[in-house]
C-alpha cells in the first residue's frame, strides 16, 4: 500500500465539502439568469433551487449507509463521479426538466458527501487532532460558498454565464476523483474485512509511527469491529439513543437558528436596509471571505475547547446578534446608523455560526455513533439536516412576507436560546475521546440486555 502524507489524506478527503458548498451556493446567482432565459415561474424557480436539497436527502439515505458495507473510499470516488455528471449535466441542460433532473443528481453527491466525509475524516485522524481534522470539512464548505459568490460575480455579464457557473463544479470534482485514487481506506473498515496489516500501516502513518498509540487503537478497534452491521433497530435502540437524540437536535437546530436564511438571502437583506445592489453583491463576497477566515480560526480551537462550550457560546452570540439585527431592521428605513448596526450584527452572527455551530455539528456527527452503525447514523443525521434545510428554505419567503425581516429574525433568535438548552441537557462531550471510548461509554450506560443485543458478534 503506497504511503501518502496525512495532509494529502485530509485535503482530498475533505474536498467534497468544497463541492458541497459550491453547488449549494452558486445557484443564488445563477437563478437570476436561468429564470429569464428559461422564462421560469416562481414554482419552477423553487424546483431549480431546491433540486439539490431533494437529491441530498436521497443521497444521505442511499449512499451514506452503503459506506458501512463497501467502505468509505469507494463511495467517496463514486460521489466525485456523480459531482462531475451533475455539474456538466446542469451546464448543458436544454430545458427546465433536464436542469431539475441534473440538480437532483448533483444533490445525490452533496448528500453523500455530507453524510460520509465527517465519518471518513473522524476515522482517519488521531483523537487529539480529530476536531481540527473534521472541521476541515466545514472550512471546505465555506470555501466552496465563497468561490461560488466570486464565480457568480465574474460571469454575471455573460449571456451563458449561468452555464459556466454551474458547470465549473465539474473541475474540482474531477480533481477530487483523481486525488481519491490515492486515498487510503478507513482503518476501521479494513480491520472489519480482515486486512489488519493494512489498517496498522495506515494508523502508523497518521500517528507519526507512534507504536504504542497504534497498538492501543488496534486493540480497541479489534474489540468492537467484529460485530454485525446494525440497522434501524439498532439505530433506534436504547444504547444508541443518546447519540441519536444529540444528532437529531444538533442537525435541526443548526438549520432553524437561521444560518442558511442569512447566508442565502444576505444580498436581499443588504438591499432591504438601504444598500445598493452592487454594494450588496460585493458585501456578499466579503461575507464569503469572512466565513472562511472565521472557520479557519475555529479549526485551530476545535481540539482546545470543549465542543459543548463552543456550541453554547455560539448559540448565545447568534441569538443576541439576531435580536440586535432585528432592532436595526425595524429602524433602518429612515436611519443610516440603524442600517449599519443591522449589517454589523449580521456579520457578527455569521462569525459566531461559522466558528461554532457550522463546524462543530459536522464534527460531532462523525464522532457520536458506534462503528457498526456509524454510516447509517451519519446518514440519518444528514437526512434530518437536509430536511430541516429544505423546510427552512421553503418557508422563509412566506414567513418573511407575513412577519417582515425585523420580527422574523427575533423568532430565529429565540430558537438559538432553545438550542443552548438542548446542548446543555442532551448533548454529551466528545473532545479528546477516541471513537472507541465514546462507543464504550454508550455501552456502559445502556441496559445489559440491549448492549449485548446491539453488540452481538458476527457468527
Amino acid at each position: 500500500m503506497k504511503k501518502v502524507s496525512p495532509g494529502f489524506i485530509y485535503f482530498f478527503g475533505a474536498l467534497g465539502g468544497l463541492l458541497f458548498g459550491y453547488d449549494t451556493g452558486v445557484i443564488s446567482g445563477a437563478i437570476l439568469f436561468i429564470q429569464k432565459q428559461m422564462s421560469l415561474g416562481s414554482w419552477e424557480q423553487g424546483w431549480v433551487v431546491s433540486g439539490v436539497l431533494l437529491g441530498a436527502m436521497i443521497g444521505s439515505v442511499v449512499i451514506g449507509p452503503s459506506s458501512d458495507r463497501y467502505g468509505r473510499r469507494k463511495l467517496l470516488l463514486l460521489s466525485s463521479l456523480i459531482f462531475v455528471v451533475g455539474g456538466l449535466g446542469c451546464a448543458f441542460a436544454h430545458n427546465f426538466i433536464a436542469l431539475v433532473l441534473f440538480r437532483i443528481i448533483l444533490g445525490l453527491a452533496v448528500g453523500a458527501a455530507s453524510s460520509m466525509i465527517p465519518t471518513y475524516l473522524a476515522e482517519l485522524s488521531p483523537a487529539a487532532k480529530r476536531g481540527t481534522v473534521s472541521a476541515l470539512f466545514q472550512l471546505m464548505v465555506m470555501t466552496g460558498i465563497f468561490l461560488a459568490y466570486v464565480v457568480n460575480w465574474g460571469f454575471e455579464n455573460l449571456y451563458t454565464g449561468w452555464r459556466w457557473m454551474l458547470g465549473l463544479a465539474a473541475l474540482p470534482a474531477a480533481i477530487m476523483f483523481f486525488g481519491g485514487l490515492f486515498l487510503p481506506e478507513s482503518p476501521r473498515y479494513l480491520v472489519k474485512i480482515g486486512r489488519d496489516a493494512d489498517a496498522r500501516a495506515i494508523l502508523m502513518n497518521i500517528n507519526n509511527n507512534d507504536t504504542a498509540a497504534v497498538d492501543t487503537d488496534m486493540a480497541k478497534i479489534n474489540e468492537q469491529v467484529h460485530m454485525q452491521n446494525g440497522g434501524l433497530k439498532e439505530l433506534f435502540g436504547t444504547m444508541v439513543r443518546p447519540s441519536l437524540v444529540a444528532a437529531i437536535g444538533l442537525t435541526i437546530f443548526q438549520q432553524v437558528m437561521g444560518c442558511n436564511t442569512v447566508l442565502y438571502y444576505a444580498p436581499t437583506i443588504f438591499t432591504d436596509v438601504g444598500f445598493g445592489v452592487n454594494a450588496a453583491l460585493l458585501a456578499h463576497i466579503g461575507i464569503g471571505i469572512f466565513n472562511v477566515i472565521v472557520t479557519a480560526i475555529a479549526m485551530a480551537l476545535m481540539d482546545k475547547v470543549d465542543r459543548k462550550k463552543m456550541l453554547i457560546f455560539g448559540g448565545l452570540g447568534m441569538g443576541v446578534s439576531l435580536f440586535v439585527m432585528s432592532f436595526g431592521m425595524h429602524f433602518s428605513g429612515g436611519s443610516r446608523t440603524a442600517a449599519i448596526i443591522c449589517v454589523l450584527a449580521m456579520t457578527i452572527y455569521i462569525a459566531f455560526f461559522s466558528a461554532t455551530w457550522g463546524p462543530v455539528m459536522w464534527v460531532m456527527l462523525g464522532e457520536i455513533f458506534p462503528l457498526n452503525i456509524r454510516g447509517l447514523g451519519n446518514s440519518f443525521g444528514s437526512l434530518v439536516n437536509w430536511t430541516a434545510n429544505l423546510i427552512v428554505s421553503l418557508t422563509f419567503p412566506a414567513l418573511l412576507d407575513f412577519f417582515g425581516t425585523g420580527s422574523l429574525f427575533i423568532g430565529y433568535g429565540v430558537l438559538c436560546f432553545l438550542g443552548i438548552w438542548f446542548v446543555h441537557a442532551k448533548v454529551f462531550e466528545t473532545r479528546g475521546r477516541s471513537l472507541e471510548d465514546i462507543e464504550q461509554m454508550l455501552r456502559d450506560q445502556a441496559p445489559d440486555e440491549n448492549s449485548a443485543a446491539v453488540h452481538a458478534p458476527v457468527k
